[in-house]
């Protein structure tokens, strides 16, 4: 192929990859814009608001953050989801990376049986369970309180299914060499097994913190008093007490931005854990 002829198909060629990524183009803008609305509006003044008028990042007013702030329990709402978010991730981390390791490298009777049994879990609709979730925590007075709200939520079983995938393509010789050297079980598990295991540990810790700090029914169902509110339930009674829209969309930019952060930090995990994931 002559010179001429590679010159005239490479305009062809990038004219094809900008059709070919026209679409997710469309789709990342069309992603994107309910986050800028959120933004812009958190921004206006108190006023009415007009459309499309008040979507013009004009007139930059910090007010409906100071309100939020101000409120009495905010910060307190805050510091509850952050406790909540974070005690859950680690416990589900450490139960899920237990019983994957049991049920990817260990033989025991009934073990496949098992397994499937609780993956068949995953089929049954949430809101089928929150009522027996509700008696079972009432009854054991967990109601109205921090260890009421994670403990429901420690046996998550797509946690324990993407973790045992993943530890099942640890090779089994790495184990026995440890074995060999004298490894005793526990140390096998945190010193050659969790090792390896920390790209997917990122992307369940990042799930499974999105999960909790965006938690809402549960929450809503299990907590009474205002003190013990989580961030979204707490919103949403902002929202209730008739809150100007500026100070609600200000409120979702405070939930949105420890999630972007905590995603920005474990990004390179988060994507290697995702990858390895699917190859496997």
């Amino acid at each position: 192929m002559s010179t001429v002829e590679r010159v005239a198909r490479k305009p062809r060629r990038n004219r094809r990859r900008l059709w070919a990524h026209l679409p997710l183009a469309i789709v990342a803008v069309a992603t994107i814009f309910p986050f800028y609305v959120m933004i812009v509006l958190s921004l206006r003044k108190g006023q009415s608001l007009s459309l499309p008028d008040a979507l013009l990042p004009f007139h930059v007013n910090f007010g409906a953050y100071a309100d939020v702030l101000a409120h009495a329990q905010v910060v307190r709402w805050m510091l509850n989801t952050a406790a909540y978010s974070v005690l859950s991730v680690v416990l589900v981390l450490v139960f899920a990376s237990f019983a994957a390791y049991a049920f990817a490298k260990k033989r025991f009777f009934g073990r496949n049986a098992m397994f499937w049994t609780l993956l068949a879990t995953l089929m049954v609709p949430y809101h089928l369970t929150l009522i027996p979730q509700f008696i079972l925590i009432s009854r054991m007075d967990g109601l109205d309180t921090l260890w009421g709200l994670i403990v429901p939520t420690l046996a998550n079983t797509q946690a324990l299914f993407l973790m045992r995938q993943f530890i099942m393509g640890i090779p089994d010789e790495l184990i026995e060499a440890a074995r060999i050297d004298g490894a005793g079980e526990i140390r096998l598990f945190w010193q050659i097994v969790l090792p390896q295991t920390k790209p997917i540990l990122a992307t369940l810790g990042v799930f499974v913190f999105l999960w909790h700090w965006n938690d809402f029914l549960w929450p809503l169902v299990a907590t009474r008093s205002p003190d013990h509110y989580v961030l979204t339930v707490g919103l949403n009674s902002l929202q209730a007490q008739d809150s100007s829209l500026t100070v609600t969309m200000a409120g979702a930019v405070l939930t949105f931005l420890p999630i972007l952060l905590v995603y920005v930090l474990l990004q390179r995990y988060f994507v290697r854990g995702v990858t390895m994931s699917g190859l496997k």
